[in-house]
């Protein structure tokens, strides 16, 4: 005796919380995975280069995923968005990104992270350093607002 399989298609929006899944997605869309790839990798502050170098993958992949590739390699998605600082919904374009959102210069904070592994005194220096530019900066805007 055979069991019987039943489909039910009348469920097919799955529901879980307030996330709804589409049952199709726009296709007409017409920024493609890589553009917006590059976009969010100049968003980010990388080169096609710097952006290898961080990831493991070789620049010449990089530059076939944006320029080439129809669809995202599935096993980098996480190492992308993770460098990428986005998320997968917007890398794939099922959720547009927010671009309002005021984001962090990726660039700066990388350097912020090369600078904590550095010895106390190299730190202190560095530290007097960017104190003695954002006073600078202070001093130029109380000058400006006389």
């Amino acid at each position: 005796m055979k069991n019987k399989i039943l489909v039910d298609n009348a469920t097919h929006n799955f529901t879980r919380g307030n996330v709804v899944m589409p049952k199709k997605l726009d296709l007409n869309n017409t920024v493609s995975f890589g553009q917006r790839m590059a976009k969010f990798r100049h968003a980010a502050g990388y080169s096609q280069r710097d952006l290898a170098k961080e990831t493991g993958i070789s620049q010449r992949m990089i530059a076939y995923y944006e320029k080439q590739a129809k669809y995202p390699p599935a096993h980098l998605l996480p190492v992308l968005v993770k460098f990428l600082g986005t998320t997968a919904d917007e890398l794939l374009g099922i959720k547009k990104s927010e671009n309002g959102r005021k984001k962090k210069d990726m660039r700066l904070w990388r350097r912020f992270s090369q600078i904590e592994n550095l010895n106390t005194r190299e730190k202190r220096q560095i530290l007097q350093l960017l104190d003695t530019f954002i006073e600078k900066e202070g001093l130029q805007e109380k000058i400006g607002n006389i």
